[in-house]
């Protein structure tokens, strides 16, 4: 009886709904890349998109993403709704075609969509194959359609009060489906609801939807859409997560499109204004299409292509290319990426080779090439091309694979970035000019960095005439240990060395204040003496080439005076480690010496020797002072105060600042030389207004008797 009832509840209806869908149950990674968080993810990212498509085809102008609590997630959206209506070739209502059907949608034929990020069809189908539960609500004609599927299968769920749950008893649709009306919808409403529970069969638990990660593409397809308002709420109350201590909603909209995206995106000074590139062509590729008898046919199809570029340089040397497909992100590039590359890398080259001689650039056999590198250092860019059905490789859609794209988007950057170059208008002329500078610096740098390499290990005592005369570098090889002082002046260097524990202690000299990098460029830092001594001495590049590994020291400390000069300085170093050398400092292997101010002698009562104290501040030395009239101890009224390194004997200057069993070191951190640069740059930078201002503003509060003079 048993077997009976069985039989007679799997029919053919299941097989033609399950057939496809269990496939992608038993390989998933081959729709949506992996199991773990990417993966649950990228499921997310299908219902999305689906809402973007009717966004960029001019249909949709809010959608809310909403996390609930019980590990469910609702997608909802304005635009026109999943149709209702019965599609003709299967009898199945369009809602469970696009659910239950691979290759599904009305993204082929190119009527509904003139370009979209879906394009294969088994966004939705594939999501809901992975979900122990799938519930989609439509608006449409004033009603409110609702259907639910199980794992893919539709059917009814038996919900109880308390709410809809994947657990609730399941009954499949044997015969026939149906599309519930559950309610009205206001007239002239439309649009979509989806809400779905990822299948922990597939999923594990420790696979979670990742906020942050959620919250950057919500921003980034903003702005890739301009006036597409989207909100974001969560209400998981996870720990680390801005919801933690209770529900929480972001709402993004922006207006400006890519040239607002790449302002966003950039994280340095610029040297060009953010150019905006717009163009289009047109190709043609043969694809199959269905006849009127339903075989399929290959036919010659022209396709359309539009480019919408925005980019700017900056004083950097960091690059931030985003590249997308119909507002799809390919964050692993595709024909429309290398298109740009090749493109901007051979206009580039020719209008270096056009002002050589004004660049002082060598031309004879290649001595000095423009690379990609060189061109890409410091590049914000955002790039993106909408076409009808792009070729990507795989559903994940990382990478654009439609060939013809890439010479499309090369033409266009050649034209208009080579118009740019040779303009004769004055802003245009004086950011070209900046420009070519700026790359063929770093065509310069690069060069001498893989000159610095040869000789960046560590010399024996044959080999050490290739390192600056005036290093006195330590005996030890073990590169943990050793520390390199940057000192402060020759007097200084001279007490040092007998202060230091030359097994692992090494001293390098600078003679005053170093050059101001923050406002010199590239080359102009490598030309400068004490900049290139200290890249040589560390042995690890500059700049894009730097390499962590390659640094000859494990501490590198900054040890100057404690006066205002001092800490120019200390500021000065500061901004060429952050710009050139920021792994350094992330890595917490930068410190700064911190020397007393004051030696106050104490005087031991009867025949015991005199004490002495260091102080660091005026503060220390009241309180210090103040403690020792309370104690009734006496001290010598002469108290040393201290101007320079110089004026300490060794004794003192090792066992205050450099002796690590009693030294100060203070560590510096990226975000101290952060705000090091940023003071930095308001004081000393290129810009006037912001350092008027700040003089302004700080005027009032000036005490006379601060300055050093």
């Amino acid at each position: 009886m048993t077997t009976a009832s069985a039989e007679s509840s799997y029919t053919s209806r299941h097989l033609s709904v399950l057939e496809g869908l269990e496939a992608v149950r038993k390989r998933p990674g081959m729709y949506i890349g992996s199991t773990d968080s990417r993966g649950l993810m990228h499921c997310l990212w299908e219902i999305i998109d689906n809402s973007v498509d009717e966004a960029l085809a001019g249909h949709c102008t809010r959608i809310g993403i909403v996390l609930h609590a019980d590990t469910s997630v609702t997608v909802t959206d304005d635009g026109r709704g999943i149709p209702v209506d019965i599609e003709s070739k299967t009898g199945l209502t369009g809602v469970e075609v696009v659910f239950t059907k691979l290759h599904a949608g009305g993204k082929f034929g190119g009527g509904s969509y003139t370009a979209s990020g879906g394009l294969h069809g088994v966004g939705a189908s594939v999501v809901n194959a992975l979900s122990a539960r799938l519930d989609v609500e439509v608006d449409r004609a004033s009603k409110v359609h609702k259907m639910t599927f199980r794992r893919g299968e539709p059917g009814l769920f038996d919900d109880p009060k308390t709410g809809p749950s994947p657990d609730s008893a399941f009954t499949p649709f044997v015969s026939n489906s149906e599309l519930a009306i559950v309610g009205k919808a206001k007239r002239g409403t439309t649009g979509t609801r989806v809400r779905y529970w990822a299948d922990r069969q597939v999923f594990p638990k420790t696979a979670v939807f990742a906020y942050d990660e959620l919250v950057t593409r919500v921003r980034q397809t903003t702005f890739l859409v301009p006036g597409l308002t989207i909100t974001v709420r969560d209400e998981r109350g996870l720990e680390g997560t801005p919801g933690a201590d209770g529900p929480h909603e972001e709402t993004f909209v922006h207006h400006g499109g890519t040239v607002d995206f790449v302002e966003f995106l950039a994280p340095d000074t610029p040297v060009t204004a953010t150019w905006h590139l717009t163009g289009e062509g047109s190709f043609k590729e043969t694809v199959p299409v269905l006849d009127d008898r339903g075989h399929m046919v290959a036919q010659e199809v022209s396709r359309d292509c539009e480019v919408d570029l925005a980019l700017r340089w900056g004083t950097g040397y960091d690059t931030e290319v985003r590249t997308f497909v119909n507002i799809i992100s390919t964050p692993k590039g595709g024909s429309h990426l290398s298109g740009f590359e090749a493109g901007l890398l051979k206009v580039m080259r020719k209008a270096v080779e056009t002002n050589a001689r004004k660049l002082k650039v060598s031309t004879k056999d290649n001595a000095e090439r423009i690379e990609k590198d060189d061109v890409l250092a410091g590049l914000t860019a955002v790039l993106t091309v909408r076409l009808a059905e792009p070729q990507f490789e795989g559903q994940t859609k990382e990478v654009l694979g439609t060939a013809p794209v890439r010479a499309i988007v090369a033409r266009v950057v050649e034209q208009q970035i080579g118009a740019m170059l040779t303009s004769a208008k004055r802003d245009e002329k004086t950011q070209a000019a900046l420009l070519m500078d700026k790359v063929v610096a770093e065509m310069r740098a690069r060069l001498s960095a893989r000159k610095q390499k040869e000789i960046s290990r560590r010399k024996n005592a044959l080999e050490t005439s290739s390192l600056p005369t005036k290093l006195a570098d330590c005996r030890s090889d073990d590169v943990a240990r050793s520390e390199l002082f940057i000192v402060e002046g020759d007097s200084a260097l001279g007490t040092a060395k007998l202060a230091r524990s030359s097994d692992f202690q090494a001293l390098l000299p600078i003679r005053g204040k170093i050059l101001n990098v923050q406002k010199a460029s590239v080359s102009d830092m490598l030309r400068n003496a004490e900049c290139a001594a200290i890249i040589q001495v560390l042995g690890a590049g500059s700049g894009r080439s730097f390499d962590l590994e390659a640094a000859r020291y494990g501490k590198v400390v900054l040890m100057t005076d404690a006066d205002v000069d001092g800490a120019h300085i200390r500021t000065l170093l500061l901004t060429l480690f952050f710009r050139y050398m920021r792994p350094l400092v992330d890595s917490g292997r930068v410190y700064a010496a911190v020397p007393p101010l004051h030696r106050v002698e104490v005087i031991g009562a009867g025949s015991r020797k005199n004490e002495y104290i260091y102080t660091y501040s005026e503060a220390e030395l009241a309180a210090v002072l103040k403690k020792l009239d309370r104690s009734g101890k006496r001290y010598k009224d002469d108290i040393q105060r201290y101007k320079g390194l110089g004026e300490m004997d060794a004794d003192q200057l090792a066992e205050t600042t450099m002796d690590p069993r009693h030294r100060t070191l203070r560590r510096v951190t990226a975000e101290h030389a952060e705000n090091a640069e940023r003071v930095f740059e308001l004081l000393m930078g290129s810009d006037v207004a912001p350092r008027k201002d700040f003089i302004v503003a700080g005027a009032s509060d000036l005490d006379r008797a601060r300055i050093d003079a």
